[in-house]
């Protein structure tokens, strides 16, 4: 089994990466005359900027067990020019629990009603592990039948990473695995005790070199909208807009649905749909 989050060393990763991205000028210092060997800002640069001492911002980098208090999370937030995503993402990883990012409800069930409902758009509702939890049939036609697929592989990055299957079904697979990370790093932090959130990363770090060399990045954003662009075995080439919906009711759950992005996407969809009416399999040969 994985080991939890080491938030010491999690920490002290994440406020360096970020140190080392910006310069003087991103953060209104003036240039320096000389260049240095080391990237971005100096540790006393982000000291003075978050009104904190160059010892406390030492040991935190060096990862010395420190619990920053909220108050020095934002000012280093602000020193670091984090974004909304990456400053919950520091907050969750030091236990000062984000707003808005927990709910004791259960939405399951008006949510698996309502992804039946927005047929014939493609819809399905998966959690923070990214485990697809509920669908309607156009999402499982589209999504090459994954509901016939072993039950531990029905995970959206298990899919992307290492199902054979979907190795060609992105055409900029790259950009959508680095999405995917940067969300899935966010929930590994705001749930530091879930056991089978860490073992998946693990396997998928393990078992992926793409995925190993991107989770070391750092990145860190949700995703709330974009586009993908898809090559179907049936349908072939078409572009898709997804929304994501977080309900009020089950904040660790999300609904995904899926639009055409343009009238020749529409087309593909509109087939994706019949043929889901159809109970057509999804794999077969064009």
């Amino acid at each position: 089994m994985a080991d939890r989050v080491d938030v010491a060393h999690e920490l002290a990763v994440f406020l360096r990466t970020r140190r080392e991205r910006l310069s003087p000028e991103d953060v209104g210092l003036p240039q320096r005359r000389r260049s240095r060997r080391t990237p971005g800002l100096r540790r006393e640069d982000v000291a003075e900027l978050a009104a904190v001492s160059v010892d406390y911002v030492i040991r935190l980098e060096q990862g010395r067990g420190l619990r920053p208090s909220p108050d020095v999370l934002d000012a280093l937030a602000g020193a670091l020019r984090l974004s909304d995503d990456e400053r919950a993402y520091l907050f969750d990883l030091t236990r000062h629990w984000s707003a808005g990012r927990r709910s004791s409800g259960d939405a399951g069930g008006w949510l698996s009603s309502l992804v039946c409902a927005l047929s014939p758009l493609p819809a399905m509702v998966v959690d923070h592990r990214f485990d697809i939890v509920a669908w309607n049939p156009e999402m499982a036609w589209l999504m090459l039948g994954f509901p016939e697929f072993p039950e531990e592989q029905r995970n959206t990055m298990y899919l992307c990473v290492l199902h054979p299957a979907f190795a060609g079904f992105y055409r900029d697979r790259e950009r959508i695995i680095q999405e995917g990370i940067a969300d899935l790093r966010a929930a590994w932090a705001a749930h530091p005790d879930d056991t089978a959130l860490a073992d998946l990363i693990e396997r998928l770090r393990s078992e992926s070199e793409d995925f190993a060399r991107l989770w070391e990045r750092r990145d860190v954003m949700v995703n709330g909208h974009g586009t993908k662009a898809l090559v179907h075995p049936r349908v072939g080439s078409f572009s898709i807009e997804y929304d994501v919906l977080t309900p009020l009711g089950d904040a660790s759950r999300r609904l995904v649905v899926y639009r055409a992005a343009d009238p020749v996407s529409q087309e593909a969809l509109d087939t994706v749909a019949r043929e889901a009416r159809a109970g057509a399999p999804a794999l077969r040969a064009i």
